[in-house]
C-alpha cells in the first residue's frame, strides 16, 4: 500500500470562483490569479514528495489537516484558546473550498483524477503557522 504526505507551508487559500471577462464578441473564463498561484504550489509539493513513484491508479483515500495562523490583533487569551483548541476555527475560508485547491492541485499528479478519492478527512484548526499536511494512502 503506496502512500505520499507533504506539506504546503503558508496561510491556506480556499479554491476561488471561476471569474469571466468580456474580450470582444467572446466570455472568457478564467481562474483567480491566487488560487491558480496556490494550486500551483500545491502542485510543487505534491511533485517533490511522489517523487519518481508513479501516479496512483486505484481508490485513494486522502487526509488534509489546515492550519490558520491566529490573528495578530488577537489578546493573549484569545490567542491560548485558539491555541488549545478551545476556540475553533468557523471563519472564512470554508473548509471545503481550501480541500478543493488542495485537491486540484493534486489532480494529475499524485492520482489521475480526483475521481479516485473515495474517502476524504478534512480538518481546520488553529496553530502558531498556517500550513497544510496532506496525506494521500492508496485503497
Amino acid at each position: 500500500m503506496m502512500q505520499i504526505m507533504f506539506t504546503v507551508y503558508g496561510e491556506p487559500v480556499a479554491k476561488g470562483r471561476p471569474r469571466f471577462a468580456k474580450r470582444g464578441n467572446y466570455v472568457q473564463t478564467y481562474t483567480p490569479v491566487k488560487t491558480k498561484s496556490y494550486e500551483d504550489e500545491v502542485r510543487l509539493f505534491a511533485t517533490k514528495a511522489k517523487g519518481s513513484g508513479s501516479t496512483l491508479e486505484g481508490s485513494v483515500s486522502v487526509f488534509i489537516y489546515i492550519s490558520f495562523s491566529v490573528p495578530q490583533s488577537y489578546s493573549k487569551r484569545k490567542r491560548e484558546a485558539c491555541l488549545s483548541g478551545e476556540t475553533k476555527h468557523t471563519k472564512k475560508p470554508d473548509l471545503d473550498n481550501v480541500a478543493k485547491a488542495i485537491i486540484d492541485g493534486m489532480n494529475g499528479i499524485i492520482f489521475k483524477d480526483d475521481s479516485q478519492i473515495i474517502n476524504l478527512n478534512v480538518t481546520k484548526v488553529y496553530a502558531e503557522v498556517g500550513k497544510v499536511e496532506v496525506l494521500v494512502r492508496e485503497e
